[in-house]
């Protein structure tokens, strides 16, 4: 699945989406000392560390959430990307899927940045991870079943922006 849509399309495709959903509100979202843009569907609680964050917030019995923090070298931005992706299926019980491309802007363009689809007994976990320098993000969505239009608009609200 490659996200191909401009942003600002795929964000009023959400919208009109989102009729579909009524509990599904989505709103713009600039995470404080994320450095980055996300639209959630609900107002997501943000909680900050000195070199990391995770804003998080959970709507319509799906549970979204944008996490950040600072690699401690940008050289190994794509490995950390690699390895986040890996341990997320590691602590689901199941192998890493094939990886999806995936495209947000501003991101620093990696071959590791990607986008998976995790299923199990618990339900579906969709997850995005992507960088801007030495810092690594993490995207994530679950849901009892797969909600595809909803991490549509999840991931296509994604987005750096230049001053941190």
């Amino acid at each position: 699945m490659r996200l191909s849509l401009s942003a600002g399309f795929a964000l009023m495709l959400g919208l009109l989406l989102s009729a579909c959903q009524p509990a599904l509100n989505w709103r713009e979202t600039r995470p404080a000392g994320s450095g980055a843009v996300a639209s959630f569907p609900c107002k997501p609680e943000v909680e900050q560390r000195q070199n990391s964050g995770l804003a998080q917030c959970e709507a319509g019995g799906r549970g979204f959430a944008l996490s950040w923090a600072e690699a401690p070298d940008a050289t190994q931005s794509g490995a950390a990307l690699k390895a986040m992706a890996q341990a997320l299926a590691t602590k689901l019980g199941q192998p890493l899927p094939a990886a999806a491309p995936l495209q947000v802007a501003g991101m620093t363009p990696l071959p590791q940045a990607a986008q998976y689809r995790l299923s199990g007994r618990a339900g579906v976990t969709r997850v995005a991870v992507f960088a801007y320098g030495g810092r690594v993000y993490q995207a994530l969505m679950t849901a009892p079943e797969d909600d595809a239009a909803a991490w549509e608009i999840f991931a296509a609200g994604l987005r750096i922006e230049a001053a941190r």
